[in-house]
């Protein structure tokens, strides 16, 4: 029997793991109670690392598809497969012919945050989709164009606040969603303890909001309203104190004169909470000692996404909460973030709108379109029309919005190669798909959530046993060779030289950069003999803000101190760091970017919406389930039936719906089926089903996930509907019809 400590891969809470051992079997996990983060806190998804680990389903060898089947290849075959069918392809059509999609695991992933860049810069195509323009987009949006950069994302500081107001968020159930915070339920517990205050703000009474002093609901889509009611009063009340940030602000006088025009009794009706209460919510947030705004998905996935998540920060920066303990907070990560010291006012900002999807002219931001039109770029006839699909550890098909019209779209291309360990219900469409090791026989670092958590914290866990595929960083360097015109069999070796050249390059020529004027040659002399997603970490470690500086501090951190330390490196609490993090071209916050304060019209129109009655559509989160890639683990599907059309009983005596019986939903791009369940934790006129399910397509070879496939709530997303600044697809607030379903008649 041995002993391995290992974070969780699984959400964004990176709890330390306790997983025994034996003769290449995993025996038992548990909570690790040293973790220095999670101190022995785990949920139910960690019991899962034993059974994908063994999963017979999970995918070990690459699969060809032969008259019409996926059968197994070896490696070099599914390379020369690769190339054969594709390179002719972009020779005859070009580089956006072929399309990308990288899903939500890619950031759990160390070889695929660090070599994922490489594949796609020696691909070329401007055509890049991700599973952030179904999730976390708009905050991304809002917080680059005020702060300067993709993640310059306020933490909440909840282990140190006095009063915490959430909306659109269940973090006992995510384990905090751009908030990376294990046993999130013990955290709000302790800010009560401690004579705090918590409140939510959601369409459901969730499993947060039953810990919470006060939940009010609120009208799906209307956010950003609530948020620019409680800033109103803020400003009518004089009540607007940013303190220490008030010579860091520009656009301070821009955003206190455009809130006036949403006073609390004008956006009621609107959202559906009482103009008193938003006023109440507004004063007691700034008078708490220490207050914070913490909004996710449910205030991303709206038509007004970008808009709330800007109006967070909004609050935060009136209050005076931005960048204060107890407030919204920086992370200072160990590796990985490029904007941890150097001068105010060196960075650039941010630019969007650097190009446009071909079809309806929706604006690039990060790098990547909007994930709502990659179906139109396959199905639209005409150049640079997208001919073949990569995917990613993705699975479009259930993950974004009208999902039947993407499968037809996926039908009718030239190729597809999927990089996944299940054939699911985009991948079963793949004409070769290539695996990536066990959870097990892979290392891990949090490269991403470690820039997102509310400590600032280190944890490194190497490979526990033998891979029974080549490693993951091996595979995305072949797929570059081979899109750079390299051939199926490029020399991996030097490639990853390049990756690690371009890195400590890049590093070198950052005038801020503690590394400024040293030998490249010299540094990556001192990181032999590691390759690999190693290499380039052991780099970020001692090049970042509390490593060794490759000498200059001979305490620092590095690899080897991480190798050394199982249960992790505690870095300390935030810290301040306006203005040095700030990389606006300005060097301020620029508290009224002009691409929102444009949008704001578009929110005051919504006001004179005429309101009909009918039913909106929101999804929820599960602590079992992690959007769709955890539904083929039986200790994680096990129990009563999880995908249900969850229906207030008022609205259920409406439409003469009964507890169990089955629904019809539909709306303007489909129609699904699934049971009821009555209860009144959700508010009337809305109602919810939760995201990721939908297994019963022909073709899957996922065994459990197939007797337990639940539904898909994207086929009743509609595709046209997003939010224009950052091009988020609209996933909460569907207007649907409900009805009872009529059995089939049996002939």
């Amino acid at each position: 029997m041995e002993t391995h400590f290992r974070t969780c891969p699984f959400c964004e809470a990176t709890c330390g793991l306790e997983v025994t051992t034996d003769a290449g079997q995993v025996v038992s996990v548990r909570g690790d109670d040293e973790d220095v983060f999670s101190h022995g806190f785990i949920c139910p998804k960690a019991f899962g690392l034993k059974q994908l680990q063994e999963d017979p389903d999970r995918l070990t060898t690459p699969l060809i598809r032969r008259d019409g089947e996926l059968v197994e290849a070896t490696w070099d075959e599914a390379f020369e497969e690769i190339d054969r069918r594709l390179t002719p392809l972009l020779d005859e059509h070009g580089r956006n012919a072929v399309a990308v999609y990288v899903g939500n695991p890619n950031a759990h992933n160390l070889s695929a945050l660090i070599y994922g860049p490489a594949y796609l810069r020696a691909l070329g195509s401007r055509n890049v989709y991700t599973a952030s323009t179904v999730d976390q987009m708009p905050k991304q949006v809002s917080s680059g164009l005020m702060f300067g950069h993709i993640l310059s994302v306020p933490i909440p500081d909840v282990d140190r606040t006095d009063h915490l107001l959430i909306l659109g968020a269940n973090p006992l159930v995510s384990n905090g969603s751009l908030m990376t915070a294990p046993d999130m339920r013990g955290r709000i517990r302790r800010i009560r303890e401690r004579g705090g205050k918590v409140v939510v703000v959601d369409p459901r009474r969730t499993r947060t909001a039953e810990e919470a002093d006060e939940h009010h609901f609120i009208r799906p889509g209307t956010d950003a309203l609530l948020l620019a009611g409680m800033a109103c009063t803020l400003v009518e009340e004089s009540l607007v104190d940013p303190g220490r940030l008030l010579e860091h602000l520009d656009g301070l006088g821009d955003v206190t004169e455009a809130v006036r025009d949403f006073a609390p009794e004008l956006v009621a009706d609107a959202c559906g909470v009482e103009a008193g209460e938003i006023r109440r919510m507004a004063r007691e947030l700034a008078a708490a000692p220490t207050a914070v705004v913490y909004g996710r998905i449910g205030s991303c996935t709206q038509e007004f996404g970008t808009l709330a998540s800007w109006l967070v920060d909004v609050l935060n920066v009136m209050t005076g909460n931005l960048d204060r303990e107890g407030g919204a907070m920086f992370p200072l990560s160990a590796a990985g973030q490029r904007n941890s010291t150097g001068t105010p006012g060196a960075g650039k900002g941010v630019r969007f709108g650097r190009w446009h999807s071909r079809v309806r002219g929706l604006a690039e931001t990060y790098g990547e379109l909007p994930v709502a039109c990659l179906a139109e770029e396959m199905d639209t006839p005409g150049e640079d029309q997208v001919r073949a699909l990569i995917t990613v550890a993705g699975n479009p098909v259930v993950s974004t919005p009208n999902a039947e019209r993407l499968e037809r779209a996926i039908e009718g291309l030239d190729f597809m190669l999927a990089v996944d360990i299940y054939v699911n219900e985009t991948s079963r469409h793949a004409d070769v798909i290539l695996p990536g090791p066990g959870p097990m026989a892979k290392s891990h670092y949090d490269l991403a959530f470690y820039q997102l958590s509310v400590r600032n914290v280190a944890n490194y866990s190497p490979a526990v046993f033998e891979p029974e595929t080549p490693p993951e960083w091996r595979t995305y360097l072949r797929l570059a060779g081979i899109f750079a015109g390299q051939g199926p069999n490029p020399d991996v070796e030097a490639l990853d030289d390049l990756v690690a050249t371009t890195l400590v390059q890049r590093e070198l020529a950052d005038p801020a950069s503690r590394l400024a004027g040293r030998d490249p040659g010299e540094l990556l002399a001192a990181l032999e003999p590691r390759r690999g997603p190693e290499r380039v970490l052991d780099f970020m470690l001692r090049a970042g803000p509390y490593g060794d500086g490759f000498g200059a501090e001979p305490e620092g951190l590095t690899l080897d101190v991480l190798e050394r330390s199982p249960h992790g490196v505690d870095l300390g609490p935030h810290r301040q760091r306006i203005p040095e993090m700030l990389r606006t071209a300005s060097g301020m916050v620029e508290l009224a970017p002009e691409a929102i304060m444009a949008d704001l019209p578009r929110l005051q129109a919504a006001l004179a919406r005429e309101r009909n009655g009918g039913l909106v559509l929101v999804g929820r989160r599960q602590l079992r389930s992690n959007n769709s890639w955890m539904h083929n683990l039986p200790a994680l599907v096990k129990g009563k039936d999880r995908c249900t059309l969850h229906v207030h009983p008022s609205d259920a005596e409406r439409l003469g719906l009964s507890d169990g019986c089955r629904a019809a939903i539909s709306s303007a791009t489909g129609r699904i089926e699934a049971p009821v369940e009555l209860t009144e934790d959700i508010m009337p006129g809305v109602v919810s089903i939760p995201h990721g399910w939908g297994h019963s397509a022909p073709g899957v070879r996922m065994s459990v996930a197939s007797e337990h496939a639940g539904v898909n709530s994207n086929v009743l997303a509609d595709d046209t509907q997003t939010d224009p600044l950052s091009g988020n697809a609209v996933l909460n607030g569907i207007p649907v019809e409900v009805r009872a379903a009529v059995a089939e008649a049996v002939v």
